[in-house]
């Protein structure tokens, strides 16, 4: 675990960067600064599985996270640009 006074960041480039932070502190430690929000969610959502060969997984996973995406967000708008031009 980190120091409890280091700062959370203002706002995190992607949610793997979210994670990482998270995963090296204790949301415990900054309860003093947390506030307490009420949220509604709907989730209508659906996700699938679809099977890519291990290379084609591997440069998905590559141009993700250089574009600071994740690897599911990329496939799907390459999926739903590719289909809009069919």
């Amino acid at each position: 675990m980190l120091k409890k006074d280091e700062k959370i960041p203002d706002e995190f480039k992607t949610y793997e960067e979210a994670a990482e932070f998270w995963e090296s502190h204790d949301s415990t430690d900054y309860l003093d600064i947390l506030e307490e929000v009420e949220i509604e969610v709907d989730i209508q959502k659906r996700h699938y599985l679809i099977e890519l060969d291990e290379n084609s997984a591997r440069l998905l996973q590559e141009d993700a996270k250089k574009k600071g995406v994740s690897a599911d967000y990329l496939a799907s708008k390459l999926v739903e640009k590719e289909l809009a031009s069919a």
